[in-house]
């Protein structure tokens, strides 16, 4: 039987793929300006000072200048892992244990890390799998922003990969 879907992604990513225990290391890092920061946080309709007004945060308790909304930091990060973790993906399951640990400001570089905490097979599905995920970031300059868990349903090699 031929997939032609399976040629668009990477051939490490099923869910055989990631045993419990198993760290990485993602690629690219990504660097969060203002555009991110202030759009999103004003199309959400949060209203937190630290996060609009740049006067009332000069000289605050969490360094200088604005403060990136942690639901930014939490994506940014999630996006990052994304490649390496959820190219075959099938649903998106859980999101949960979310910490947003330290302040992220605009022009910090995000990188992600990922461990596999559980790979189970997914009830009633002999097709795919479940993958919990601790996905953490942390800045260029060494500081942990972010941690939480992610549940993935991934594709099987057994029953999606092209043979």
């Amino acid at each position: 039987m031929s997939r032609p879907l399976a040629r668009l992604t990477g051939a490490n990513n099923y869910f055989e793929d990631f045993p419990a225990g198993r760290k990485m290391r993602h690629a690219r890092g990504a660097t969060i300006d203002e555009v991110e920061n202030n759009y999103l946080s004003k199309a959400v309709d949060n209203t937190a000072q630290g996060h609009w007004n740049e006067h009332a945060v000069r000289g605050g308790p969490l360094g200088s200048g604005r403060i990136v909304f942690g639901l930014i930091t939490g994506s940014m990060v999630i996006g990052l892992a994304s490649q390496d973790t959820a190219e075959n993906a099938l649903a998106e399951v859980g999101l949960d244990k979310l910490r947003f640990v330290s302040p992220v400001h605009h022009g910090d570089t995000i990188y992600a890390y990922s461990e596999v905490l559980e790979a189970t097979d997914a009830p009633g599905r002999d097709d795919a799998g479940l993958v919990t995920f601790k996905h953490w970031g942390v800045t260029h300059d060494g500081r942990l922003v972010f941690e939480g868990e992610r549940t993935v349903l991934l594709k099987k090699r057994s029953h999606w990969a092209e043979r």
